[in-house]
């Protein structure tokens, strides 16, 4: 069994852990019983229908949320001569141009949030896919992280505001953060509906089940409040 901190089983006393949540309602508790010292993160979890192991029940992709994260994100570009000064340009926190820069990277550094590559770089980067890939670094088309090097400024700057990445996990879950705990009922509310308006949107063709069986919002630390799917799936990105 596991045992849980005082801060913890004091939380839990601020609401009903049975009760299925609006979203409206569900945001202000996670913000109520979050306990962190530092400004902690608002992370919200789909358990899905659907199965990982099918390839046409994979789901992928970025959500550009209106609100952004609340943190610094830097990004990483692998780009060379003109592409490389485009990027620099852009704002990119770093850019890797040579074996050096890889191999830094295959010895275990990965400081940056996002990864982004021309795709004359992927023969390089493809070296790269036992380390980025693990920790969802790895540039790929499905995520538009591999662009054309007129597109670097766009996705850089998106990047910096808040794109967020989604993806099934092997369990068929998926997770993803919507924001600092600091962040008005309203922006947290607007990030989770741009969340939702594109898991509904990317919904496998073929899969005929029932798509988002749970839906859960949690501090960083702190417990989840379970929210009504229904509500949840309805949600809209306010005007």
């Amino acid at each position: 069994m596991t045992r849980r901190s005082k801060k913890y089983l004091d939380a839990i006393q601020k609401y009903d852990q049975d009760n299925f949540y609006m979203p409206e309602e569900a945001v202000k508790i996670v913000k109520n019983v979050s306990y962190t010292a530092f400004d902690g993160t608002v992370e919200l979890h789909l358990r899905t229908g659907l199965d990982p192991r099918r390839s046409d029940q994979q789901i992928r992709g970025v959500v550009r949320l209106p609100y952004g994260l609340g943190k610094s994100v830097r990004v990483l570009v692998f780009a060379v001569g003109e592409a490389a000064q485009i990027a620099q340009d852009a704002g990119a926190d770093f850019i890797i141009s040579d074996d050096e820069g890889i191999n830094k990277i295959m010895n275990g550094w990965t400081d940056f949030d996002v990864s982004i590559a021309v795709p004359e770089m992927m023969r390089q980067v493809g070296r790269l896919g036992r380390v980025l890939g693990r920790r969802g670094l790895m540039p790929t088309p499905k995520t538009g992280t591999v662009v054309q090097p007129e597109d670097l400024p766009r996705v850089i700057s998106e990047s910096k505001a808040g794109r967020v990445e989604y993806r099934l996990d092997r369990s068929g879950n998926i997770h993803c953060p919507i924001g600092k705990v600091s962040f008005s009922d309203e922006k947290l509310f607007a990030n989770m509906a741009a969340i939702f308006e594109t898991i509904q949107r990317v919904r496998p063709s073929a899969f005929k089940g029932v798509y988002i069986r749970r839906v859960t919002l949690a501090p960083s630390m702190g417990p989840g409040v379970k929210v009504d799917t229904m509500a949840a799936m309805a949600m809209e990105v306010p005007a």
